[in-house]
């Protein structure tokens, strides 16, 4: 059974959420989709901050909503512990009772409060910073208070609404680290909302993408990165994708361009290969490459030490090539040259 079984309708004026969500416990689960997804409305209805119009909500075999039977559950009632993307901790507070605040909202006593929230303070490693008021304190040292006040009331769920954006790369690093070990040791359900691909693959152990206020696909990060099903997902895991119609080795767009695989399929399928198992060549290549088309470089931007290269074509795609490779090429906007992709870099299934 699982720890949380949900379905999440919530309807406004321009705006409908259908989201079927479960988790088991200790189940970390990441919702990822493009701005206006409905990952946000998801996480204030799991809350109980937004209220639903429809389905229902059990948190470990309790009901906590269910609009049909006129059940909703106030947000102050809800075992849930929420760690807010700009962290909302109190600047007139220390560290310490930042995290003992919940536990006082719970009805401990002040000295008790704060004698159950110092081994948390100290587990995050800022038992210094006991009387360090937020506005003090590093960008990873709130985090770490937020995600503290957080897990010191003991939640049964654990809501992280793009906990890490606020922190810079540097930081971001190291605190994506300390946040995995201590989603690894929370026993009840984590669910994480997040723009940064990486984030979701280091720290969950399942992805479900929202696009339009649905699922679009769910599985493990390994799972989405290999078998990309809308372009959303393919450019969040940095892969080109294309939906088709195979035929054994081959698999025809709907613009009439064919792709060479080494995959049979029949049928209804996609075809995804990496930007960096692109080749560009200045003429038509002499080469064992089976897919072979002419392009025009519509752009370039740095990506990381490699220079993306989008290009406008009979197969529109990015390609990327080390610095040295594309000044070699002389490339920039407007220039015509050739791609070709072996059929072995390519992967292909069904749609």
């Amino acid at each position: 059974m699982p720890a949380l079984d949900a379905r999440l309708l919530v309807e406004r004026a321009a705006f409908r959420l259908d989201l079927a969500l479960t988790a088991a416990p200790g189940e970390v689960v990441a919702l990822l989709g493009p701005n206006g997804a409905g990952k946000s409305t998801a996480l204030r209805a799991l809350a109980g901050l937004l209220p639903l119009t429809g389905g229902s909500l059990t948190l470990d075999g309790a009901l906590l909503e269910d609009p049909a039977l006129g059940l909703h559950t106030p947000a102050e009632e809800r075992p849930v512990g929420v760690v807010f993307q700009d962290y909302l901790l109190f600047p007139h507070l220390g560290a310490l009772d930042n995290i003992a605040f919940g536990l006082r909202c719970q009805g401990l006593r002040k000295a008790a409060a704060r004698a159950a929230a110092l081994p948390w303070l100290e587990r995050m490693g800022l038992a210094d910073h006991a009387a360090s008021r937020p506005g003090t304190l590093s960008g990873g040292q709130a985090q770490r208070v937020a995600l503290a006040r957080a897990l010191a009331v003991r939640p049964r769920l654990l809501l992280l609404d793009e906990p890490l954006a606020a922190l810079d790369a540097r930081t971001r690093l190291d605190v994506r680290a300390q946040l995995r070990r201590h989603l690894a040791e929370f026993e009840a359900v984590a669910v994480l909302v997040t723009h940064d691909p990486l984030d979701a693959m280091v720290l969950a152990d399942r992805l479900v993408v929202v696009e339009d206020g649905r699922e679009v696909q769910s599985g493990t990060p390994a799972e989405i990165a290999r078998h990309p099903r809308t372009d959303y997902i393919a450019r969040l895991v940095g892969l080109n994708l294309y939906r088709g119609t195979a035929d054994g080795h081959l698999v025809t767009l709907p613009g009439g361009a064919v792709l060479h695989t080494t995959d049979e399929l029949a049928g209804p399928a996609f075809v995804a290969f990496p930007p960096d198992a692109v080749t560009l060549h200045r003429g038509r290549p002499e080469s064992s490459a089976r897919n072979v088309w002419p392009a025009t470089v519509a752009g370039l931007d740095l990506h990381g030490d490699r220079i993306r290269v989008d290009l406008a074509g009979p197969l529109p795609l990015a390609a990327d090539l080390t610095p040295g490779a594309a000044a070699e090429l002389d490339l920039s906007p407007g220039r015509e040259v050739w791609a070709s992709v072996k059929a072995g870099q390519t992967h292909a299934y069904p749609a």
